[in-house]
């Protein structure tokens, strides 16, 4: 069966709705969750994604409140995403530690090229941490098996050049056969996905990421926390069901 992976802002709007929202995931039919990390400049990230990012910073948001969400939720696999400034400001090896203790698999630093994400690949492995690896349609066939055999866990197939939440078309059908060539580890397509794309993306794949839409429905100020609760568990539901078919 393919997976869906699930995007949530941590502390977003608050520090125990985000809790309550991987709850609702989970039972909905995500079979992982991608913690964001707030940041002030989500570089990777779509407008909705950073406009969340940046409502959590100004409510209060800590790191120890993702280190709070993520043992909340440790019975689902659970991975930070973030920018590399936020893992390694207070020490990476603290950082992989806490991550750690609190049930976290793995990390995805879409600003930590492969090169250098090497360089702290044993301390990773320390704690059975995952750097979860990028691959684009603009890599090299030499750069796509490379950065394939060394993966670990799964790896993140962006879907076009840009950032998350735009709505693009590519062939993935090619990259996909090369990288299920060289290596077993499951491959889950992001950006752009949605209720409307998320069939075709998952096409040869393992699975899709789905971010921005679920915080698109997170951004509408005119739904209660328990309507945005129940949109998102439909909209899980249904993606779930769409990969699937």
């Amino acid at each position: 069966m393919k997976e869906l992976v699930s995007f949530i802002t941590c502390g977003f709007p608050d520090l125990e709705f985000t809790k309550e929202l991987g709850f609702a995931l989970r039972e909905a039919g995500t079979d992982r969750l991608e913690l964001g990390i707030p940041f002030s400049d989500p570089v990777a990230d779509g407008a909705l994604i950073e406009r969340a990012s940046l409502d959590a910073i100004k409510n209060g948001f800590k790191m120890a409140d993702a280190f709070d969400i993520a043992s909340a939720l440790k019975d689902t696999p659970s991975y930070f995403m973030g920018y590399f400034n936020s893992f390694f400001s207070g020490g990476f090896g603290n950082f992989c530690k806490k991550s750690a203790q609190c049930g976290v698999r793995g990390f995805i630093i879409p600003d930590l090229p492969f090169e250098e994400g090497q360089r702290y690949a044993k301390i990773m492995e320390e704690y059975s941490l995952a750097n979860i690896s990028f691959l684009a349609i603009t890599h090299t066939d030499l750069r796509i098996e490379k950065i394939a055999k060394a993966s670990k866990d799964f790896i993140y197939l962006v879907a076009f050049a840009g950032i998350t939440g735009a709505d693009k078309d590519e062939d993935l059908l090619p990259i996909l056969k090369k990288v299920k060539s060289v290596t077993d580890t499951k491959v889950f397509v992001g950006f752009g996905v949605n209720e409307k794309t998320a069939k075709k993306r998952a096409e040869g794949a393992d699975g899709v990421i789905v971010g921005s839409a679920f915080t698109k429905i997170l951004l509408d100020d005119t739904l209660s926390g328990t309507k945005k609760l129940s949109k998102c568990e439909q909209l899980s539901k249904t993606i779930k069901a769409q990969i699937n078919e």
